[in-house]
């Protein structure tokens, strides 16, 4: 059975949004994805989604009567693993088509649930004390543990977010699109080092939804939009703890999701048009292109540096912008499947000619979770 997402969208703004609570977001992403599909939420019997509110209330507030519901909560790679899994119930025979929405007010907090850490918890007990507190703090473990041991220097990690502002600058939905140089970047503020703003993600409010379901079905209620087929999904998990990575220079969540993905697709790495790797900060890209296999060890900084990731380069990276320069919520991962999508159906923002394979790699808290998505504009 061929799994296809038949509907996305996105919020119709997103950025600062004060006068959208999390629960508004979900729901205007939801009434956009059906709209894009050409559907009802009575042809959905399906709900999947990450945080609160959960399923049971999306599903609730929408007026759905799901057969199927997905809570699966494994931070900003979920959305990967809610489409993994949608598929797998769809062919099961447990649904018909499921709605995946995301919603979240990471900047304005209107309705966002209170972030905590209890002290009896794993990283409260192992890393708290010892100063490992947050996103900012954790990954400077590894950006520096794999600066000491590849010789990565500080410009070519600014090279990252200074190539994913070339796209951003060609997308007018982006939250910040002024062109940046790796001087912009080494000048602006350090944040925890070796991370200067400009490499760290933004902090934005928005959603996103998808409809999947199977092809036969879209076809038989009439969906309007280009089908974006599933060809390969994998999923993994690491450590809850970033202290605790068997190698912290390397992802093996990274490792197995996409060698899971790959092998279920039939694909190599010559056959990928397009590419987007979670970037809630800018060595993550680095760590993706490595552990994919698209580079060798040690050769993404300077892979990046060269231009092969940004606007003409030979594997268009994160077009949309990214983590860094687009948007980012809290959970990216829902916009980084957006963007894929965009991609092959040829009306993204800055598109990239020819894209008929995109290859989605999603990131969970610290490496904590990974999940990877081959999707094609055909089978």
């Amino acid at each position: 059975m061929n799994i296809v997402i038949a509907g996305a969208a996105e919020t119709d703004e997103i950025g600062r949004l004060p006068g959208h609570s999390t629960r508004q977001l979900h729901l205007e992403a939801a009434r956009n994805a059906l709209a894009d599909a050409g559907l009802t939420k009575d042809d959905v019997d399906g709900v999947a989604t990450v945080g609160t509110p959960g399923p049971v209330e999306i599903a609730h507030s929408l007026g759905i009567e799901p057969a199927w519901l997905d809570g699966t909560q494994v931070g900003g790679s979920s959305f990967l693993f809610h489409v993994r899994h949608a598929a797998a119930a769809i062919r099961a025979g447990m649904c018909r088509t499921v709605l995946i929405t995301h919603g979240e007010s990471g900047r304005s907090r209107v309705g966002a649930p209170r972030y905590a850490r209890t002290p009896d918890s794993l990283s409260g007990q192992f890393e708290a004390p010892y100063g490992v507190f947050g996103p900012t703090s954790a990954f400077t473990l590894t950006a520096l543990r794999y600066m000491k041991e590849t010789g990565l220097t500080h410009e070519q990690l600014a090279e990252v977010p200074v190539a994913q502002r070339r796209w951003a600058n060609l997308n007018p939905r982006a939250m910040y699109r002024d062109l940046i140089t790796i001087e912009d970047v080494l000048a602006s503020r350090m944040v925890a080092y070796p991370f200067h703003l400009l490499e760290c993600c933004l902090v934005t409010d928005g959603g996103g939804a998808l409809v999947v379901t199977s092809e036969d079905r879209a076809r038989a209620l009439g969906t309007r939009r280009p089908l974006v087929h599933l060809l390969g999904a994998g999923e993994s998990a690491e450590s809850p703890i970033i202290s605790q990575m068997a190698d912290l220079t390397s992802s093996a969540g990274f490792r197995r999701a996409s060698r899971a993905a790959f092998a279920e697709a039939g694909i190599g790495h010559g056959d990928v048009d397009h590419l987007m790797i979670y970037d809630a900060f800018a060595h993550l890209p680095i760590y993706g292109l490595e552990d994919m296999g698209f580079v060798g060890r040690g050769e993404a900084g300077a892979f990046i540096a060269e231009g092969h990731t940004s606007p003409g380069g030979r594997l268009p990276l994160n077009t949309n912008g990214g983590g860094l320069s687009y948007t980012h919520t809290g959970m990216y991962g829902m916009f980084a499947i957006q963007e894929a999508v965009r991609q092959l159906r040829k009306e993204a923002a800055a598109q990239v000619p020819d894209a008929e394979v995109s290859v989605v790699l999603g990131n969970g808290g610290m490496f904590m979770s990974a999940a990877v998505l081959v999707l094609a504009s055909h089978r």
